[in-house]
C-alpha cells in the first residue's frame, strides 16, 4: 500500500474500506501499518465510555485536500465507522468487532486500504494508551502531554501526532498528523 492512497483514505473517512477482514480469535485480530515495515495488532474493539460523533474530516496530502462526513460509533463490544456523501448517501460502512472487521462498499473505488489502517487511526485517537501499549512493537511508547498524543517509533521518531480539544466535558481529537506517510487530517465536530 502506498502512503498515497494510505492518505487518501484516511482523508476520506479516515477512509473508505478497502476489504473485508474476519478473525476468530483474539490472536488473530487484525493488524495494521505504523511505518513501513512495522505492524500493529488492533487493540480489542470495544471502548468504555462510549464514543459517538458525527464529524467532517479533511485531510491533505501532497498538497490536495479532500473531505468526507463519517459517523463514528463505538461501545463495550464493537466499533463503526461509516462513510457519507454530501447530500447523505452512504459510501461505506466498516464494523469491527469480536469476530474481525467487516465492510461494505457502496461505490468501488480502486486500491483503498484496508480497512485495519483506517481503523487503526481512529483507535490511536480515540482508545485509552492502556489498550495499545501491549499491543505496540517493543522500544514503541504512545504518550499524553497535554493536549497532544504522540506515538514514537523504537528510534524516538515521532510517526503520528494527535492533538485534542476538550469538547462538552470530554477530550476529543480535533487533528492527526503522521509524519512518516506524509498526511494530515482535521476533524470538525457536527450536530452540536
Amino acid at each position: 500500500m502506498t502512503p498515497f492512497f494510505r492518505a487518501a483514505a484516511l482523508i476520506a473517512a479516515l477512509l473508505l474500506a478497502g476489504c473485508s477482514h474476519s478473525t476468530n480469535s483474539d490472536s488473530a485480530r487484525p493488524q495494521a501499518w505504523l511505518q513501513p515495515g512495522t505492524r500493529v495488532t488492533l487493540p480489542p474493539p470495544g471502548i468504555t465510555p462510549a464514543v459517538s460523533s458525527q464529524q467532517l474530516l479533511t485531510g491533505r496530502f501532497n498538497g490536495k485536500t479532500q473531505s468526507l462526513l463519517v459517523m463514528l460509533n463505538a461501545d463495550d463490544r464493537r466499533l463503526t465507522l461509516a462513510g457519507l456523501s454530501s447530500v447523505g448517501i452512504r459510501l461505506f460502512l466498516a464494523t469491527y468487532d469480536a469476530t474481525g472487521i467487516h465492510t461494505e462498499q457502496s461505490i468501488v473505488v480502486p486500491q483503498l486500504p484496508p480497512a485495519s489502517q483506517v481503523l487503526a487511526d481512529v483507535m490511536l485517537s480515540h482508545w485509552p494508551i492502556s489498550a495499545w501499549q501491549p499491543q505496540l512493537p517493543k522500544g514503541w511508547t504512545l504518550k499524553d502531554i497535554g493536549d497532544r498524543r504522540e506515538l514514537r517509533n523504537a528510534s524516538g521518531r515521532l510517526v503520528t501526532e494527535i492533538v485534542y480539544l476538550q469538547r462538552k466535558g470530554k477530550r476529543e481529537p480535533i487533528s492527526i498528523e503522521q509524519h512518516v506517510f506524509n498526511y494530515h487530517i482535521t476533524i470538525q465536530y457536527l450536530g452540536d
